[in-house]
């Protein structure tokens, strides 16, 4: 399977070259898991899901406010509208590669409602403070997610190296909109933990399982992101 032009990633990480934001990385064990992790420790933890609960400070600042750039808001704007741009590629490459049934069969065996996905109530109405909340949940559980997808590709599509790349280079760009995230809403509401959720793990799953997961989530992924765009890209457009 292949594809006529692969995503570019636009990482625009915030942090350090010395600090990594969590991925989760591609062998990443997903679950539904909650506690309280500060958005720096955060920064330094790789491999491993965890969560944490919005905590406002009323401290001196926020741990990673030193940590944004001065274009952070136009970039985390051209991070959404790439995801978005590039979502049903994603999802179409995907279903190529799988083979059939799924090609044929794609309402039946792509229909999300079965798997998990964070909620996502906030609209065009809400708050910044809420909109920017709800897109760190969201997109902290699609990386998660993105990492599983390529990891179980990897094994049973080795040689599908557009589809391959297409989920790299989608995970470095939901990494690097994690770590601009993360700044804004250290630097505007001095907020440095955020509940997160994610899905559940397809280890030890059939290989028709894994590819059937895979497909819920990136058709779900496909529905959430385009909604995303339209409710922050106004919230990021210059004034």
């Amino acid at each position: 399977c292949s594809a006529p032009r692969p995503a570019q990633a636009i990482s625009g990480s915030t942090v350090p070259t010395n600090h990594h934001w969590l991925g989760p990385h591609r062998d990443a064990r997903l679950s539904p898991r909650t506690g309280v992790v500060p958005f720096m420790a955060l920064l330094l933890l790789q491999r491993r899901p965890v969560a944490g609960r919005v905590l406002l400070v009323t401290g001196p600042g926020c741990p990673g406010h030193g940590l944004c750039r001065s274009n952070v808001q136009e970039q985390t704007r051209r991070q959404v509208a790439l995801l978005n741009a590039t979502a049903q590629d994603l999802f179409s490459l995907y279903l190529k590669c799988q083979g059939e049934p799924f090609s044929s069969e794609t309402d039946k065996l792509c229909n999300p409602g079965g798997v998990f996905f964070p909620a996502f109530r906030v609209n065009q109405t809400s708050e910044r403070k809420e909109v920017m909340v709800a897109m760190y949940k969201l997109f902290a559980f699609l990386n998660a997610s993105l990492g599983n997808i390529t990891r179980d590709q990897e094994e049973l599509n080795p040689t599908a190296k557009e589809l391959l790349d297409r989920l790299h280079n989608t995970t470095k760009t939901t990494r690097g909109l994690i770590s601009n995230l993360t700044c804004l809403l250290c630097k505007n509401y001095n907020v440095f933990q955020v509940d997160v959720s994610y899905g559940e793990s397809s280890k030890g799953k059939s290989a028709f399982k894994k590819k059937q997961q895979g497909c819920q989530v990136l058709r779900k992924y496909v529905q959430v992101i385009a909604q995303a765009a339209r409710i922050l890209l106004p919230h990021l457009s210059p004034p």
